[in-house]
This record gives C-alpha cells, structure tokens and sequence, in this order.
C-alpha cells in the first residue's frame, strides 16, 4: 500500500467510518434488503463516511499541526491537504450517485445526512448548535435504509428518534478526548459549553434514550432482550468513561474509549433491532 493510500485511510477516520458503514449494513440487513440491496446501501455510507471524514482532516489540518497532532496524517506530513480535499469531494459525489440504485427518495435522505455532516464540518463545529448536525445526520441514515427498499413504508418516527438521540450522545462522546486541544485552538461547540462532566453525562443520557426508544416504540411489549439492551446501554458508557480516564493517565494516549463505548451501544441497538425483527 502505497504512502498515499495509507495516508487517505487514516485521514477518513477509519474506525468510526468502518462502524458506522458496518452498522448500516446490519440494519439494511435486518430491515429485509437482498445481498444487492445491503451492498447498495454499505457502499453509499462508506461513501459518505469518507467524505465527512476527509472533510474534517482537510478543514482541520491547520488547527491539528498547532496542537502537534501526529497522529493526522494532514498534519504530520503523510499526506497533502489537497490530495485528501480531493478525495473529500469525489465521496461527497458519489453518495447520491451510488444512493440512486435504490430510489430517489432514499438517495434525498442520505444526501441530507450529508450535508449536514459537512455543515458540522464547517461552520457549526464551533457553534451552541453543534449537536444538531449529528442528530440530523444519525437520523436521517435509518430513514435512508429503510427507504431504500422496494416499495417500503415511511420510516416510522421511533427509529428516526432513536437515530437521532445515538447521533447526539456520539457527537458529545466523540469530542471528549479533543476538549483540550479544542480549547487552545477556538473551538467552541456545545460539549465544550458543557465541559467534561456535562458532556459525559449528556452522552450517557443520549445514549441510554436512544436504546429505551428502540425498546418501547415499537409495538407490543418490551421483551427482555429489549430490557437486557437498555441495561447495557446504562452500563457501556460509564465504563468508557472510565477507560478513557485511565487512557489519558498513560503513557501520554489519546483517550478513545469513550468513543468506542458508542460504538458498542449502537451495535447493541441494531442487533436488539434485527433479533426482534422489528426494524419497520
């Protein structure tokens, strides 16, 4: 693999990127698309990850070199600014091109997922609003599987909601190991209007909302897989908290852990989803 590939990887934010693509295919999975189907929709969220990501990189390199981020490839030399800018706009192209195998009205839906990723980008990283991009986009991505299948029904307002509250814990789990960076070079978006405490337990409450919705919305009673989920969902994130801490008190690590723990609690809900059978 070349320097230039390598560098592209690691400048999309490649675990959260592989996650989210991942998640996406089980919940396609789950709502009843065929192998083409499931394939269609992976490879637009893929698409659209990259795009958010190398977005992010390229609009951040700057920032990240002030505060030695080595780990950027932008920043660090191992890549171009522009070469991933590029990049970023060739995905941010394909996602509603690779979307329109399913339909146009799937394809409008993740189109509005991305662009408001890349309003989180830029400009309302720094913003009292900054939450609201990720909401958005994390709920308008089950609403773009859903409808992406033949014939489907509108996606129903418990799954979008459940969506959204995962998208927001994550955008305030994800911040966490960037607040002191974040601080020295202006960045002020909500989690850091919170600080570290109120971002921690505005990610927990987010999180465990978005696992209780997925267990009573849908019809009929909460079975106890539902009541196993929504008790994970309580325990996962202060447990990344928690390894985040001990992370940061080491050996001089960026404390991921926390993230992580999201994570864990969205592969959580979308199992819980496709074991029930309950997706639409």
């Amino acid at each position: 693999m070349s320097s230039t590939v390598l560098g592209l990887v690691r400048a999309s934010h490649p675990e959260p990127s592989a996650a989210v693509t991942a998640v996406s295919g089980l919940l396609a999975w789950g709502a009843g698309h065929t192998p083409t189907g499931v394939a269609a929709v992976t490879a637009t969220v893929l698409a659209s990850q990259l795009a958010v990501g190398w977005t992010n990189d390229a609009l951040d390199a700057g920032r990240d070199a002030a505060v030695g981020r080595t780990d950027k490839p932008v920043a660090a030399g191992a890549v171009s600014r522009r070469t991933v800018a590029v990049g970023a706009v060739l995905a941010a192209l394909a996602t509603p091109l690779l979307a329109l195998t399913t339909n146009p009205t799937a394809a409008l839906w993740v189109s509005i997922a991305l662009v408001s990723a890349l309003l989180y980008d830029w400009p309302l990283k720094s913003s009292p609003v900054s939450v609201l991009p990720y909401a958005v986009s994390f709920g308008a991505l089950p609403a773009f599987v859903v409808l992406a299948l033949p014939g489907a029904p509108a996606p129903p307002a418990w799954l979008v909601a459940a969506g959204a509250c995962l998208g927001a814990g994550a955008h305030f789990a994800n911040v966490l190991p960037d607040l002191a960076d974040d601080a020295r070079t202006g960045v002020r978006g909500l989690p850091h209007r919170l600080g570290s405490a109120g971002s921690r337990v505005a990610a927990a409450g987010l999180l465990l909302a978005a696992t209780v919705v997925l267990v009573v919305g849908p019809p009929g009673p909460p079975s106890w897989l539902g009541l196993s989920a929504v008790a994970a969902a309580a325990v996962v994130p202060p447990l990344g908290w928690y390894g985040g801490r001990r992370a940061a008190s080491g050996a001089g690590g960026r404390p991921v852990t926390a993230f992580r723990a999201v994570m864990v609690v969205a592969l959580i809900d979308v199992v819980l989803l496709v074991a029930s059978g309950r997706v639409i």
